[in-house]
Order: C-alpha cells, then sequence, then structure tokens
C-alpha cells in the first residue's frame, strides 16, 4: 500500500498527449514496416526459391545480412549513412526508422513466406500444370493461397515481435513510446511510473494483435475452397 501511494500518477496524466503521440507513432512505425515488409518479403521469399542464381544469391545475401545483424545497429547504420549518403541529407528519424523496420521485416518473412511455399505438396503446382494453368497462374490461385493458411501464425508472430522491436528507433530520437518514457524520466528524475506505463502500453497493443491474429487464424482454418482449387485437388487424386 505504502508503494501505491508513493506512485505518482498526476507525472504521467502531465504528460498523457506525449505517450498519446508516442503509442500512435509507434503504430504507425509497426504498419509501414510490416506492410512494407510483407510486400518486400514475398519477392525475397519468392527470389530465394528460384532457380536462377542472378535471382536467388542477392535474395539470400539480403536475408542472411538482415537475419544475422542486430536490428539496432541497423538502424544506426541505416539513419546515419546510408540515407544520407543515398538522399544527400537525413529524411528525418521517422523515415530512418520505418525503412529499417521494413528491410529487417521483409528478411524475416521472406524465410516464413518460403518455407510456406515449400510446405504445399509438389503435386499441387503439376495437376495445376497438368490442367494447362501456367506457372504464374497456379503459384497464384492455387500454391500461395494454400501456403497462406499456414504462413498465418508465424507472420502473426513476426508482427508482434516488431511492435515490441520498433522501440529501437527511439535510440534515434522518433517520438515513439520508449522515447516518451525517456522524456517524463528525465523531467521527474523518477523511472517506475513512465518506464511501467510503456511497459503496459506495450503489453495492450500486445494483447490486442495477439486477438486479431487468433481471430484471422480461426478465420482461415475454417474456410472453404474455392472451385478451382477443389478441381486441382479432384485431379491429383484421380490420377
Amino acid at each position: 500500500m505504502d508503494f501505491l501511494d508513493a506512485i505518482r500518477f498526476d507525472m504521467i496524466w502531465n504528460y498523457k498527449e506525449l505517450f498519446i503521440r508516442g503509442l500512435w507513432t509507434t503504430l504507425a512505425l509497426t504498419a509501414i514496416g510490416y506492410i512494407g515488409g510483407i510486400i518486400l518479403g514475398l519477392f525475397l521469399g519468392m527470389g530465394k526459391l528460384s532457380k536462377m542464381k542472378w535471382i536467388y544469391y542477392p535474395c539470400k545475401y539480403y536475408v542472411d545480412f538482415f537475419r544475422g545483424t542486430p536490428l539496432l545497429v541497423q538502424i544506426l547504420l541505416i539513419h546515419n549513412a546510408v540515407i544520407p549518403s543515398i538522399f544527400g541529407q537525413s529524411l528525418g528519424p521517422f523515415f530512418s526508422g520505418a525503412v529499417a523496420l521494413m528491410l529487417n521485416c521483409a528478411a524475416y518473412n521472406a524465410e516464413i513466406i518460403r518455407a510456406g511455399i515449400q510446405s504445399i505438396e509438389k503435386g499441387q503446382m503439376e495437376a495445376a500444370r497438368s490442367l494447362g494453368m501456367p506457372k504464374r497462374e497456379a503459384m497464384k490461385h492455387i500454391i500461395l493461397p494454400q501456403a497462406l493458411r499456414r504462413m498465418v501464425p508465424p507472420l502473426g508472430n513476426e508482427l508482434i515481435a516488431l511492435l515490441k522491436d520498433s522501440s529501437l528507433v527511439a535510440m534515434i530520437a522518433v517520438n515513439d513510446l520508449l522515447l516518451a518514457g525517456k522524456i517524463v524520466a528525465g523531467a521527474y528524475a523518477r523511472y517506475w511510473e513512465p518506464y511501467i506505463t510503456v511497459a503496459i502500453l506495450y503489453l495492450l497493443l500486445t494483447w490486442i494483435f495477439t486477438k486479431v491474429i487468433t481471430f484471422i487464424e480461426k478465420r482461415y482454418s475454417n474456410s472453404y475452397i474455392p472451385s478451382q482449387r477443389r478441381r486441382i485437388f479432384t485431379f491429383g487424386r484421380a490420377s
């Protein structure tokens, strides 16, 4: 009880707008990094399945680099070296942080997508091709929809991991949740209240994301098989 009496809730209330801005910034970084990471990761994952070496090896080296180096190092490198070298100047910490999160997320999503596609039986592609469907169309309408159902859990885990990893952008002064906590802690020279508040907000976001991911998993587990895919399955069994 003495501990609760000693907590200064007023300092959190006085800086509530800072925490709200930090919350929205964290969500924006996570959304940009994840959506961009899905799109780029799809191309990288497909590239790692390519038999053409000039496509396979660049994708492989990209994934190896971003999965094998710390995200914090990547953020600092992109913010202080890569972007100024390309554009001639810094484009702001938010832009650098979003780019770093996207590039990092893409590497992990690429492996998830590659593994998901390879988990589909080869007979599915063979059956589609035997019906005269081009390989690209078979991949788009037959393989990827089935693989996506198996990708949902690991892609969901990557979203939650990215949400928490986004706190690292505070190191380049992005006004996210963690930086809001650091500012309040510095203003009052007290650490319990601001960092517990930040932890609770991250926990709340993680809980919400987990519920959404669980709903999507159940939705996909009960999804029907489109007629085109049903014909492929029937052909495969008949053969």
